[in-house]
């Protein structure tokens, strides 16, 4: 099981960017997809996007579909989301976490490793 470390987030005004890192100091990333989830107060963790093991394969959630980009470079051991065009409703902590593979439904039941997650805050 793998042991992530996201980054990348902050304070960011409504129609901003932002890209999140979730990087793991072992080599053995190019088995494992990578899922970016989120949670907000209140709210259950969901699903943001999972990318494939071979970057063949990725989903995004309909809310954040046009907007976030996830891609790896599995030489570096990185995931990254792009985030552009926030907006309010995108405040949440961030996580990412790994299942072997494929991406499944995306789902954060499927998937494991969590991180300590990145706090991203859209706000004026």
């Amino acid at each position: 099981q793998l042991q992530l470390v996201e980054s990348g987030g902050g304070v960011v005004q409504p129609g901003g960017s932002l890209r999140l890192s979730c990087a793991t100091s072992r080599s053995t990333l190019g088995v494992y997809a990578i899922g970016w989830f989120r949670q907000a107060p209140g709210q259950e963790r969901e699903g943001v996007a999972c990318i494939g093991y071979s970057a063949d394969s990725a989903e995004y959630s309909g809310s954040v579909k046009g907007r976030f980009t996830i891609s790896r470079d599995n030489a570096k051991n990185v995931v990254y989301l792009q985030m552009n065009s926030l907006k309010p409703e995108d405040t949440a902590i961030y996580y990412c976490a790994s299942r072997l593979f494929t991406i499944g439904s995306c789902s954060p039941r499927e998937f494991a490793g969590w991180g300590q997650g990145t706090q991203v805050t859209v706000s004026s």
